[in-house]
């Protein structure tokens, strides 16, 4: 068996100061997850590599380790894995055909991701596994001059839009690259999309990167393979046992915007259970980012999926 999982870790930075603070971070992180024992953890929220192998050298034996090119905040998503890494590929640039998107109220658009997601390659189970690590723009607006409200409920609406569209963007881009992975040969072919989609299993941006519509776990059209299983990935979101089908608070409301998604050389091998979203139960945050400076542990839980060895 092997235990492949995605974690949004918060701004896991090296501090300026506040040693304490850090420290406490990375024991509840570090507890998390040794509890867990992925084989295989998308990450996401690094800041300095050197934060990273901070948290790595807590979790004892032997890890791999690969990171992306951080966006403008300095953070960045990558892999952390106790097999060894092969084919790594960042995943920045919009596809052919997708125009630059407006982001800002310059106009300046842009065509690539803002954080660029990372595919790598593992052997584990019998068999290949194809994994991208993405991280999408978030829902949180932030207005100009690095504001996170406004009263101008014009400038709220604009900036949405801009937010919306990169997300979608971004969700494109990623389906893209798992397009080209999966070659039509999703049934033989096991790949896998994890990260902070930034949205729930229903959200528009969120069903981009499935692919051939109709047959969502859970569903008559699951059981029933067809011709666009080659080309589907499944979001496993329904496998996760419904009280803990969350993986952040947001304004007391649980959400699931942490997602792992499957084709269906993965998929049609799991049963409900196999899918699991651990570690404590966070607090509720609200549309200040800085509300948690020097919390220890990560404002989103983890998910993770156990693969069965290949017969």
């Amino acid at each position: 068996m092997v235990v492949l999982g995605t974690w949004n870790l918060e701004n896991l930075f090296r501090p300026d100061g506040g040693a304490q603070a850090y420290d406490a971070k990375l024991a509840a992180l570090a507890s998390t997850i040794t509890t867990l024992s992925p084989d295989v953890l998308a990450v996401q929220e690094v800041g300095q590599p050197e934060a990273l192998a901070d948290l790595v050298a807590r979790l004892g034996g032997e890890w791999h380790t690969e990171l992306a090119a951080p966006d403008g905040r300095g953070i960045r998503v990558g892999f952390i894995s106790r097999l060894p890494l092969a084919g790594v590929e960042q995943v920045a640039d919009f596809p052919d055909k997708l125009r630059p998107v407006q982001v800002d109220d310059t106009g300046a658009p842009v065509s690539t991701m803002g954080r660029p997601a990372l595919h790598v390659r593992v052997e584990a189970a019998g068999r290949a596994f194809d994994l991208v690590s993405c991280h999408l723009k978030s829902k949180l607006l932030t207005f100009p001059g690095g504001r996170f409200s406004t009263s101008d409920e014009g400038l709220r609406a604009r900036y949405a839009v801009y937010a919306l569209n990169r997300r979608a963007a971004e969700a494109a881009t990623v389906r893209d690259y798992a397009t080209r992975l999966l070659d039509g040969q999703g049934d033989q072919r096991a790949v896998l999309v994890l990260g902070d989609l930034n949205d729930e299993p229903e959200a528009a941006t969120t069903q981009i990167l499935l692919g051939p519509p109709g047959s969502e776990i859970g569903t008559g059209g699951f059981t029933q393979p067809d011709q666009g299983d080659g080309q589907r990935l499944w979001n496993l979101a329904p496998l996760i046992p419904a009280e803990q089908r969350y993986s952040r608070i947001y304004q007391g409301r649980r959400e699931l915007i942490d997602h792992i998604l499957a084709s269906g050389a993965v998929a049609r091998t799991l049963t409900e259970g196999d899918v699991t979203s651990g570690g404590a139960t966070p607090a509720s945050i609200g549309d200040n980012p800085h509300a948690r400076a020097d919390q220890p542990g990560s404002d989103h839980r983890p998910l993770v999926v156990e693969v069965a060895d290949r017969p």
